[in-house]
């Protein structure tokens, strides 16, 4: 076995790898940018070597950089995680030259199943059945054109290099003069290109209300070959998952072995070894009625997956200390009997925004507490409070994971888990992801990859709780009183904001902003531990706020309750409860004037979230009609388009190609033909 392996990854990955590591008694090597100066992974390691900027291709990419640190460390393997490197056979080349283990396949193994069109060539071959779709290599836009043709509409088009969701275009028509598949083409080419400096595009059919299924193979470099089940991960968006579990509710022992067959003469044909994943999609009816379950290979990852865990938990083996040994040379250095034991069910936590389409988000962690400690649960975390969460990198911040009996046991424990974590101080998909497992549908098991584009809408729609501006006026309240106030303080009562003055109680009126939700007027009287509050002129209720330890506890309508609670530098209050988080300002009354006169017209056009801009559309003077495609806007891999808001001319372009803006950065303004001719003023000045 190695005495020291460097850890070639960042995140909540490079935590977990580091985890088994020290288990084992090996040295372990962290590598770092300047973004991830004092990141948890750096702490965990025993040596850490920084690698470059924030930039990944100046830092993680850099290959030549990585393999001097493992050099300079006298690391003798290199785990690689997933994504940056895990899959670049350019890097596991280098290792062998370098006389370094790499902690994976052959580089053959990795170049035939990194390439989709090859990976599809070489398994068909082995018998494994594959999508209907395209075969050729270096299509042109019309090659691919005539391709989706010869398929059939509805077609997926998918990057050839990479996986993970990036580039993937679904395509129902081409739509006038092929516009619709051409757009399709050209934003799937820019996307491939940035996640994996190659744009080359395949098309496959679009299986319908499919399901993704996949298998976990684990090889040694002696012939052998195991399956550790399936896991289900249909629950996703943007073609990326949000929730795997395992076993997969659709299958039966017989399905489940057939598959894990498939799988594992996908991993023969290529000559695997190690830990890795083929990925499977299963149409929604197939398999029902005792039919013979109808699934296709789409895709082989020759690297650990993110939802490694829940195969972990069910079939207890450390699948990151199978890969260890397995690169060391051992012979099969797993259980002689797999059996699965319970359910397991993971869900990623992102920083992102559901409601406005899993835009990322970002910002500084002002609290953070994870569900340690309880039964069943597992966290798989690379954040701490007072990091910041950039948009240099993917917006993944942990994975919680729960392990049951039984399914529904599993999913108890997993939503007790969310309702007991805390992160303050940027937008998360916490609340969401407890809304999804909540669905009906979802907990009797009834997926598909569709399912959350379908109930997006439902599962983000909440109105704001009244507890909440309850809350977030207590806190306002707690701001004003002054130090020493309380059951022990003596206080002036004409210091007391909105307390008693001659002639009758006086009134405070203030205008709540809530991220997500329309404006909220609140009138008060009081001090924060007995208030009397009305909100958008109703019925005055009683509130009592008291702040106890780093939170407060809130009394409102006869409940008492606890709230985590932080304020950030702009002066917002952060609200946490139930795994839920609200951020709430006050709103000046000259802002909400211009947001009223604002409505409806021009004005500015503001990125949605920190990034790059990738392209830009329009010129300055250029006229412009509602809808119309003016900017696009790259964070964390992820493209935003950013259309005109109304028929108007582009005033005012700041927004330049490669150009990094910050969330809610003006890129241009859209005048209306009307703010045009009488000089009206749109961009807030």
């Amino acid at each position: 076995m190695f005495s020291t392996v460097l850890v070639a990854n960042r995140g909540e990955i490079a935590v977990r790898v580091i985890r088994t590591l020290r288990a084992l008694g090996i040295r372990s090597v962290a590598v770092y940018s300047d973004a991830d100066a004092d990141a948890p992974h750096v702490a965990a390691a025993d040596v850490a070597v920084r690698l470059g900027p924030a930039a990944a291709s100046e830092s993680y990419l850099a290959i030549d950089t990585v393999i001097e640190a493992a050099k300079a460390t006298g690391a003798q393997a290199i785990h690689p995680g997933y994504g940056f490197l895990s899959e670049n056979t350019a890097f596991a080349a280098a290792c062998e030259a370098a006389g370094i283990v790499f902690v994976g396949p052959p580089s053959s193994a990795i170049e035939a199943m990194g390439d989709k069109i090859r990976a599809k060539q070489t398994v068909a071959k082995a018998g494994v059945p594959v999508v209907p779709g395209s075969d050729g290599v270096g299509l042109s836009d019309a090659d691919l054109a005539l391709a989706a043709e010869q398929v059939g509409f509805p077609v997926l088009l998918k990057p050839s290099a990479g996986g993970g969701g990036k580039g993937m275009r679904e395509v129902h028509r081409a739509g006038e003069n092929g516009r619709d598949l051409a757009d399709a083409i050209a934003s799937a080419r820019r996307e491939a290109k940035s996640s994996f400096g190659d744009d080359t595009l395949l098309v496959e059919r679009l299986i319908t209300t499919p399901r993704h299924i996949e298998i976990q193979v684990l090889a040694d470099a002696c012939g052998n070959v195991v399956h550790l089940g399936e896991r289900e991960c249909s629950l996703q968006r943007r073609h990326q998952k949000i929730v795997e579990e395992a076993p997969s509710p659709l299958l039966t022992p017989a399905q489940r072995e057939a598959m894990g067959r498939a799988a594992c003469e996908a991993a023969r044909a290529c000559g695997y070894v190690g830990a890795g994943t083929v990925e499977f999609i299963v149409g929604g009816d197939s398999g029902a009625g005792g039919e013979e379950l109808e699934f296709f290979f789409m895709e082989m990852n020759t690297r650990l997956q993110v939802e490694h865990p829940v195969t972990e938990q069910v079939y207890g083996v450390d699948l990151v200390e199978a890969q260890l040994r397995v690169a060391a040379g051992e012979r099969a250095p797993w259980p002689a009997e797999l059996a699965p034991r319970g359910h397991a069910i993971e869900v990623r936590v992102y920083a992102e925004d559901p409601a406005a389409g899993f835009l990322p988000t970002g910002g500084r962690i002002l609290a953070l507490r994870e569900p340690t400690g309880l039964p069943g649960v597992r966290v798989d975390s690379g954040v701490a409070a007072g990091g910041v969460v950039g948009s240099d990198y993917d917006p993944m911040l942990s994975k919680i994971i729960a392990h049951g009996a039984d399914r529904s046991e599993a999913l108890r424990r997993l939503d007790a888990a969310l309702g007991e974590t805390v992160l303050l101080g940027l937008g998360t998909n916490i609340g969401f992801l407890r809304a999804l497992l909540a669905d009906p549908d979802v907990r009797a098991g009834n997926l598909d990859t569709g399912l959350v584009g379908r109930r997006l809408d439902a599962l983000t729609a909440h109105d704001l709780p009244a507890d909440v501006v309850g809350v977030a006026t207590g806190l306002a309240l707690l701001d004003l009183e002054p130090a020493g106030s309380g059951a022990a303080g003596v206080v002036d009562p004409f210091d007391i904001p909105g307390g008693w003055r001659i002639g009758g109680p006086a009134w405070t009126t203030r205008r709540l902003v809530v991220a997500g939700h329309d404006p909220v007027e609140v009138r008060t009287r009081g001090r924060a531990a007995d208030a009397e509050l009305s909100v958008d002129g109703g019925e005055p209720f009683r509130t009592c706020t008291r702040r106890a330890g780093t939170g407060v506890t809130h009394s409102q309508a006869g409940v008492t309750r606890q709230y985590a609670v932080a304020r950030d530098e702009a002066g917002v209050h952060w609200i946490g409860r139930d795994g839920l988080a609200w951020a709430v300002r006050e709103q000046e009354a000259l802002e909400a004037a211009a947001e009223q006169d604002a409505a409806g017209a021009g004005g500015p056009v503001l990125s949605p979230m920190p990034g790059t801009v990738t392209v830009v559309e329009v010129t300055e003077g250029q006229q412009v009609t509602a809808g119309q495609t003016l900017v696009v806007v790259e964070a964390m891999k992820m493209e935003h388009v950013l259309t005109a808001p109304v028929d108007g001319t582009v005033r005012e372009l700041r927004a330049r190609p490669g150009g990094t803006v910050a969330k809610d950065a003006v890129l241009l303004v859209v005048r209306t033909d009307t703010e045009a001719d009488t000089g009206g003023d749109t961009d807030g000045s």
